[in-house]
């Protein structure tokens, strides 16, 4: 595997040889297909809903990839956990259904179909206490006529409407999940907070608007609000059209790898059990208006994402490589130094290590180890 790069917060960059994480194959890893979410006590300030002070909280996009895991997580709390989510077709119902399957069979859960951006919210978020907003449009590229005005409905309208919903309540928190998308090619790396956002992407531009909009409400209604900016989360669950969810469908089908770019772009990938750890810390850590960066600590190529999958898989990898993307960032670090001093957090799951999580994990899905045939892969 190729050189990562480590982030110093000063910009400076350290290179390791190879991975933090031991190398080899899944199996001698021995990771489980997903990351158990229990509860840990004891932590210091910034830690979750303490157990025993069980809670009421409603987490928007809880069939999706971040916020299926999230409730997951709450319930292994002892919270009790609301869900919403409309099931919008941007990918197989099924495969919703099946991130929800783990929390549909807690006590503690019910679950709501329900569209934020046209339908009443005052019943769904009686008794909140901390609401976790996730649900959105996502996607690269700048979208025209109709695919624009969803992602203005999805991203903007809905998040208006759930913040005019919450205007009032004595809630104790909303924790908003913002990306990183609204950076574009940021002026420095890794990325602080404060940096300029100028997004590529429509998804970045929309983000960054309802971004504005929950700090807009939480100066002017008093709103205790935080904003997190997520960078490349991964794991079991991705969404099927991610990156690493793509190179491992065609891994496992045989085919070529297409790769936009010549593979040296770099990301701060994020595994999902970090990144729902952060999520859960910044309910209750003193952060009200605050926005975190959550990252994984270090950046690669996905080049060294894909030279990780031969050494994980055992299999060897064909590569294609096409035109890089309209929208896409070259670069993306970012600064956690904020994060880690708010939330007493740090991301502890190395590339290496989470991506093997993903693999046996997208195996199990797909019905078969260790290949399957198309038909049983999910597109």
């Amino acid at each position: 595997m190729q050189a990562r790069e480590r982030q110093t917060e000063n910009g400076s960059v350290t290179v390791q040889a190879g991975s933090t994480a031991q190398s080899g194959s899944a199996k001698s890893l021995s990771l489980p297909p997903e990351p158990r979410p229990a509860s840990r006590a004891g932590l210091s300030k910034g830690r979750s809903q303490k157990a025993g002070n069980r809670i009421r909280a409603v987490v928007t996009g809880a069939a999706g990839f971040i916020g299926s895991h999230l409730c997951d997580r709450l319930l292994a709390d002892g919270h009790e956990v609301v869900g919403i989510d409309c099931f919008r077709d941007s990918y197989a119902r099924n495969l919703k259904e099946q991130n929800l399957a783990t929390a549909r069979a807690s006590r503690g859960f019910s679950f709501c179909r329900l569209d934020l951006a046209e339908e009443d919210l005052s019943s769904v978020l009686d008794g909140a206490e901390v609401v976790y907003h996730l649900a959105s449009r996502s996607g690269l590229g700048v979208s025209t006529g109709r695919d624009f005005d969803q992602y203005i409905f999805d991203n903007v309208l809905a998040t208006q409407r759930l913040l005019e919903a919450l205007a009032g309540r004595p809630i104790t928190r909303l924790v908003y999940a913002g990306s990183s998308s609204v950076y574009g090619e940021a002026e420095m790396l890794p990325t602080k907070e404060s940096s300029v956002p100028r997004p590529l992407s429509t998804y970045g531009a929309t983000k960054l608007a309802a971004e504005n909009l929950v700090q807009l409400y939480g100066r002017n209604f008093g709103l205790p609000v935080t904003v997190l900016r997520y960078f490349t989360v991964y794991g079991p669950r991705q969404r099927p059209d991610m990156a690493i969810s793509r190179f491992m469908r065609a891994l496992i089908q045989g085919d070529e790898i297409e790769v936009n770019g010549d593979g040296e772009q770099t990301r701060d990938f994020t595994f999902i059990a970090d990144a729902v750890e952060a999520t859960v810390r910044s309910a209750t850590a003193n952060v009200v208006g605050d926005v975190l960066n959550i990252g994984g600590g270090s950046r690669s190529t996905i080049n060294d994402v894909l030279d990780a999958l031969a050494d994980i898989s055992g299999r060897t990898i064909r590569r294609r490589y096409l035109a890089a993307a309209a929208a896409d960032q070259r670069h993306a670090a970012a600064s956690i130094n904020l994060a880690r001093w708010r939330l007493s957090w740090e991301p502890r799951v190395a590339l290496q290590n989470g991506l093997a999580s993903q693999w046996a994990w997208f195996q199990q899905l797909a019905g078969r180890e260790p290949g399957v045939s198309k038909a049983a892969v999910p597109a």
